[in-house]
């Protein structure tokens, strides 16, 4: 199977990450005004797992190193199996309210409370578990994003007392889609080897995880996405049959774009993660939060009516986003 073998590499393996992440939220943004996000998401959900799955049979199963796909299932301790699972599980919890928060206050707020939450608490879960890097410059990378998202939930305040409605509901369901956000990666990572080229028997290889990963995220859907489908938090309620009846090849090719798009990103952080540590590359990944803020400010125009005397709000954002990530990359050099 195709591995990352070093650091350089990895790295910008983390940026295809960080721009696949911060990316396929344009996507239920294409859809929003024909297709209702519930229904947008079951697209987005069986993206992901065909894209991992077409991974798994092409890059995950040539080469001498590793295990090929097919032998790596047929091999795999159920233990592991489940971690990878447990991990597609909290994913899909956490990434739906991301996607409810999106609907409510875009992505220029919802990505970078939600998921800059998410890096803050995934860094430190993370390098619990696996310890990689300087922690001063991880931690201090880490206090700089936290910082940036002082500053967007700031300037989301200013905007929704302008507009006269209140702002604690986007901020809140960000805030919990964080929170869990912050939790699937390091199953992930346990489920896997250690040594990809050389894998332990029973562990899975990482294009095994990511398929068993995207069977949890899907399975999962037809629990919580149905809930958010007939009692939704936010929009109005629809049907299983509003979605053959709705739908057209258009915009399921759309959501299926978006999953595919998220899932090449999640591949390239979780085989950057041998070399740059668990840690490092789920929190490089993580700078997506970066990304979308720059797609909602400058192409969806999400701050617009923001005063003017509050621009330096967004202007410090981006600046503590990018010092942030600069010394989660510094970490594992020094």
């Amino acid at each position: 199977m195709y591995i990352i073998d070093n650091y350089p590499l990895a790295v910008f393996s983390c940026f295809i990450t960080m721009l696949c992440w911060g990316s396929w939220a344009n996507t239920q943004k294409l859809s929003s005004k024909k297709w209702p996000f519930q229904l947008f998401y079951w697209d987005y959900s069986l993206g992901i797992l065909l894209i991992t799955l077409i991974l798994a049979l092409t890059l995950g199963s040539i080469g001498n190193e590793g295990r090929s796909f097919i032998n790596d299932i047929q091999q795999a301790d159920l233990k592991y199996v489940w971690y990878a699972i447990l991990g597609g599980i909290i994913f899909n919890f956490a990434n739906l309210l991301l996607v409810i928060a999106i609907d409510i206050a875009g992505m220029a707020i919802a990505f970078p409370i939600g998921i800059g939450i998410a890096l803050v608490l995934g860094v430190i879960t993370n390098y619990v578990s696996t310890p990689e890097g300087d922690p001063i410059y991880l931690f201090l990378g880490v206090a700089f994003v936290a910082l940036a998202i002082v500053m967007d939930a700031l300037a989301y305040k200013v905007i929704s007392e302008n507009k006269k409605q209140s702002s604690s509901k986007g901020i809140v369901i960000s805030l919990l889609a964080g929170i869990a956000m912050g939790f699937f990666y390091k199953y992930v990572a346990i489920s896997m080897a250690s040594n990809f080229a050389s894998p332990e028997i029973g562990k899975l290889t990482p294009y095994t995880a990511l398929v068993v990963f995207s069977i949890g995220l899907l399975v999962s859907n037809f629990l919580f996405n149905s809930i958010n489908m007939y009692k939704p938090i936010t929009g109005q309620a629809v049907t299983y049959k509003d979605y053959f009846k709705i739908g057209n090849p258009k915009l399921h090719g759309i959501g299926l774009l978006g999953g595919a798009i998220w899932g090449i990103g999640m591949s390239f952080s979780i085989l950057a993660s041998e070399q740059a540590g668990p840690a490092i590359a789920y929190g490089l990944g993580q700078g997506a939060t970066l990304v979308a803020a720059i797609w909602g400010v400058y192409i969806w125009k999400e701050f617009k009516t923001l005063p003017q005397a509050k621009n330096w709000l967004i202007s410090l954002m981006f600046l503590c986003f990018i010092i942030g990530i600069g010394l989660i990359i510094y970490a594992k050099i020094v």
